[in-house]
This record gives structure tokens, sequence and C-alpha cells, in this order.
């Protein structure tokens, strides 16, 4: 199924984001722009750089880079505040639906990238906005939620001008990490290009929880992963 709308999409330059934008391009052609959001994260660098290699792989010329520089500022997780050590290991120690939110979560950020993705979107006439938040399979954040979008839409429809016709798509919400990749090699997205590890930019520490859920779920998918890690762990 085609769709005409212009469509940004939102492209940290993880493997989940990658996946959205394969699906993006796969509905709306070549009617894809892609907005990074760098926001003082350990793998600050690196993630950008996957956002170019992504959209140079699909040539992509309408591109958003902005940097949000106040989550530093803000602190409160272990990937923007360097006195808090992004935990090793504890995948399965730790819970993933459960009240207790992971020191990972970065309070609210989510909600400042869909509104630059908005504020763009409505600037150049898209009419979607395609984020790669995953609910089924991931740390447990609360921003990664159907009901989240759901409710964020309806913040769209009362902040946007009266003609303004906006849909928040989240393609992989409920879809398992071992499921985005199975899409993914379907697609053709360049997985290879991609970067998850919450703490190392040259090679993957393959402890954080990011790192530990991709190798698990490229396990469980039957596909080798093909970025460097420091160590690799054998799925559980």
């Amino acid at each position: 199924m085609t769709d005409s709308r212009k469509a940004v999409v939102l492209l940290s330059g993880g493997m989940d984001s990658c996946v959205s934008a394969a699906i993006a391009r796969e509905r709306h052609g070549g009617g894809i722009a892609l907005v990074h959001a760098g926001y003082g994260q350990l793998t600050q660098d690196r993630e950008l750089r996957a956002f170019t290699d992504i959209a140079d792989f699909y040539g992509v010329q309408q591109r958003l880079i902005v940097q949000l520089d106040h989550f530093r500022a803000i602190g409160g997780s272990a990937l923007t505040d360097k006195n808090i050590s992004v935990p090793e290991n504890q995948l399965d120690t730790s819970p993933l639906h459960g009240s207790s939110i992971p020191i990972t979560y970065v309070p609210f950020r989510n909600a400042h990238f869909l509104s630059v993705a908005v504020s763009w979107a409505e600037a150049i006439g898209a009419g979607a906005i395609y984020i790669g938040a995953v609910e089924e399979d991931s740390s447990g954040y609360p921003d990664c939620r159907a009901e989240y979008y759901r409710a964020f839409q309806n913040v769209i429809r009362e902040g946007t001008r009266p003609e303004t016709q906006i849909e928040i798509v989240t393609p992989v919400i409920t879809l398992k990490k071992s499921e985005i990749i199975r899409r993914g090699v379907e697609l053709g997205a360049p997985l290879h290009l991609t970067w998850s590890c919450y703490q190392s930019e040259d090679a993957a520490c393959g402890a954080c929880d990011s790192c530990l859920l991709r190798l698990r779920a490229f396990a469980e998918a039957g596909v080798t992963d093909p970025i460097p890690y420091r160590q690799r762990v054998a799925a559980r």
C-alpha cells in the first residue's frame, strides 16, 4: 500500500528507527524526510554517524539535525549524566514492564523529539511522522507505550493549524526485536549501518541493556549481527 503523503522519520541511527525508515520508504517512496536529535548522550557522535550513513544509503536529501543540549543539564539518566553508570549485564534482573524504570530512561525525551518532528512536518507539509518506538520487547520506558502516542496525537490535533493533518505512525511498536530484524531483512534495511550501544562508540560494549536486547534479538531471528562488539553473550 502506497501513501502519497510526505513522511518525516525520526532516525536515531538505531535498529528500530532504521527499520521504521525502511517501512516509511516502502510506503511513501521517495517522499520521506529524516530528522535526527542529539541530546548529549554518551554515544552522540556515533549515532549521528549512523544517521548520516543510513540517510546516504537511502539517498534522502531532506534532513534535519538538531541538538537538544538541555538534556545534559537536566540529567537524571545514565545516558546523559557521566556521574551515573550505565548498568551492565543486568537485563534479566531488571523489570521490562514493571513499576521500576531503568536508569537509562531519559525523562520525557520522546516528547521533545516528537515536538521537533511535528514542527518540521507542519512547516514542510508532511502528513505523517514515523518513530521507531517499541513497547513489546523494550527496556520498559514509559514514553514507548502505545497510549503515549495516542495521547500525543491529540496534542498535535489541538496544537497545530486547523488544516494541518499529521499522523503519528509507530510501525514496530507491537513487534518483538527479533521480528523487527526479520522485517528489516525483508526490506533490505541497512542494519549493518545501525548503532545501539549506550556507552561505546568504537565497538559496541555487548553488556548494556541495549546491546543485550540487540544480541538476543539477532540470535532469535537467526541472523548474524553485523556490527563489532567488545564481547558477545549467548542469548538467554
